[in-house]
């Protein structure tokens, strides 16, 4: 006999939360229906995604909304909590909603621990979901992973960089230097 899951739909998954039956220190994200347990976050980890976030928010000023460690809601019954989210500065409208799709530039997640979730599970919803621009920042070993231009559950481009600078498709006058993203 086959194990069947209860799949969660977004519906479903903020009921839970309104109703205080999942809480926020539950460190829970909504992949595809399932809920799924976030990995602990370290020292490093914690460390390189607050210093990227300050960095974009002094480089994007108000162009961009910098989230960290926030949801998103996507179509595929997800609502994953991305490190960074760069996405659209639309103020109070985000307090009916969390940024959809259209409205993201791009995602950043750094790995320690959740390396192979990141670039599979979460690379497959952020390409479903149409999200243009996709960096997995891996701290061990050291390497940017940048993904662009979706097709469905995958993106046509791929890049792995340890040195030099990268700049997001949204914003190709930034400069960063892939080192200032890693433990290098």
């Amino acid at each position: 006999m086959a194990i069947q899951t209860f799949k969660w739909s977004l519906d479903r998954y903020h009921a839970a939360i309104s109703n205080g039956l999942i809480q926020a220190d539950d460190r829970l994200e909504l992949l595809r229906g399932d809920l799924i347990v976030m990995s602990p976050e370290g020292e490093p980890h914690a460390y390189y995604s607050s210093e990227i976030g300050d960095y974009l928010r002094r480089s994007l000023g108000n162009r961009a909304k910098i989230r960290e460690n926030h949801p998103i809601t996507l179509p595929n019954d997800s609502e994953p909590e991305p490190d960074i989210a760069v996405v659209q500065p639309l103020g109070q409208e985000y307090l009916s909603h969390h940024p959809y799709p259209e409205n993201i530039f791009w995602l950043i997640e750094f790995s320690q621990s959740s390396l192979e979730k990141d670039l599979d599970l979460k690379k497959a919803i952020y390409a479903e979901a149409n999200i243009q621009e996709y960096w997995v920042v891996s701290l061990t070993p050291a390497k940017l992973y940048v993904f662009r231009n979706p097709v469905q559950a995958d993106y046509t481009s791929k890049l792995i960089l340890t040195v030099g600078t990268i700049s997001p498709l949204s914003f190709p006058e930034l400069q960063i230097e892939v080192q200032r993203c890693m433990n290098v």
